[in-house]
């Protein structure tokens, strides 16, 4: 265990020394940062993509009113985690990116919960 823990901040230390001490080095983990980063939304949209096929025909029973406001709500999230280098320059703007995003996920909750309910 303490020779896997050792390990594991060797490397920790060596990608920092590379960060640090090779020219262009910040500006590779910058890259790897994007790729990560893009990784991450490709994943996120192939999930919602699966989870709207498998519950297309519960989505279309909710109505158009009721079926508008997830949607919405998704939308200011997506804005909502756009705008997150802005918004967090002041704190105002922290504070009203929490708001808007715990506004859409109370949304989204809410509309599936009222969904399942009836």
């Amino acid at each position: 265990m303490a020779l896997k823990t050792a390990r594991n901040i060797a490397i920790i230390l060596a990608v920092a020394a590379v960060v640090a001490l090779v020219p262009g080095g910040g500006r590779g983990a910058n890259i790897a940062l994007q790729v990560v980063w893009l990784a991450f939304l490709a994943t996120t949209f192939y999930f919602a993509s699966i989870m709207y096929r498998q519950y297309r025909v519960s989505l279309y029973s909710l109505g158009d009113r009721r079926r508008a406001a997830p949607y919405a709500a998704l939308a200011v999230g997506a804005l909502t985690l756009t705008a997150t280098a802005r918004l967090w320059e002041t704190g105002a703007g922290s504070v009203v990116w929490l708001v808007l995003l715990a506004l859409a996920v109370y949304a989204v909750i809410t509309i599936f919960w009222s969904a399942r309910r009836s």
